[in-house]
């Protein structure tokens, strides 16, 4: 079963300014190529300067190289949105590692541990302070911050600190959401199934049992294409979603409504 395709471009996002991190690859380089359909101006930040800037030419943006754990990086990429574009509009929080090292809690280590956190929890901290005093000068903005199903369902096959990261995504971005509502700022958490990514793909190359046991448990029978995740964040970065808000956003292909999957 494939991904159904989708010809139809919206121009939802005309004038306005996104910032994407992990924007070199997967689900970042997919939302940087929608957003830039819908009109947006399209930040791309990466640590990876070769993929970043690849982006951001192939969607007519601009890159800004950024290890998101750096405050003083951080607050650079948030910068160079607005000095480029005039205003800061969509922060899609998106950059984070699943690195094999992070396991079951009786195998995984602290510095595994630290590494994760630090990468896909503490970077959308950094990514939210720096980008909230620029939407609330607006009076608007969309932040959406990648968790993931994980964040809502417990799995035997662990990778510890990845999933305490999401769950932690999880919960921030429903407080920011609750806390600066009334400002007009947005907070929602996207929670992907898992994701046919460049990541994915490598994670699963070395281990194909864990992969099949992933793949039995979603209903629709096949991991989700980046386009499609994509497809989520355009519509929590527009009006259209204007009343959806510090919310967990699954996008999961119906693996948390599940009971029994067919075989």
């Amino acid at each position: 079963m494939t991904a159904p395709q989708n010809d139809l471009v919206c121009r939802r996002l005309v004038g306005r300014t996104a910032v994407i991190t992990g924007a070199g690859s997967g689900i970042g380089l997919a939302t940087a190529r929608r957003l830039a359909s819908e009109g947006a101006h399209v930040v791309c930040g990466d640590i990876d300067e070769t993929a970043g800037k690849a982006a951001a030419e192939a969607v007519g943006g601009t890159f800004v190289q950024v290890d998101v754990t750096d405050a003083e990086q951080v607050e650079a990429l948030f910068k160079t949105a607005f000095d480029t574009y005039g205003s800061v509009d969509i922060a899609f929080n998106n950059a984070g590692i699943s690195p094999t090292d992070d396991d079951s809690i009786l195998t995984t280590g602290l510095d595994a541990w630290k590494r994760v956190q630090e990468v896909n929890l503490t970077s959308v901290y950094l990514c939210c302070k720096a980008a909230i005093p620029y939407m609330r000068r607006q009076g608007r903005g969309s932040i959406i911050n990648t968790a993931s199903f994980v964040a809502r369902m417990g799995a035997a096959t662990s990778q510890i600190s990845y999933t305490a990261s999401k769950g932690g995504v999880l919960a921030m971005s429903r407080e920011l959401g609750v806390q600066f509502a009334r400002e007009g700022i947005r907070v929602n958490a996207l929670c992907p199934g898992p994701v046919n990514t460049p990541l994915l793909r490598e994670l699963f190359a070395k281990d194909p049992e864990r992969a099949a046991r992933r793949l039995v448990h979603i209903p629709v029978g096949r991991f989700a294409d980046a386009q499609e995740i994509a497809a989520a964040v355009a519509f929590l970065a527009s009006d259209d979603a204007s009343f959806v808000n510090a919310t967990d956003f699954l996008v999961d292909g119906g693996i948390a409504g599940a009971y029994v999957t067919p075989v």
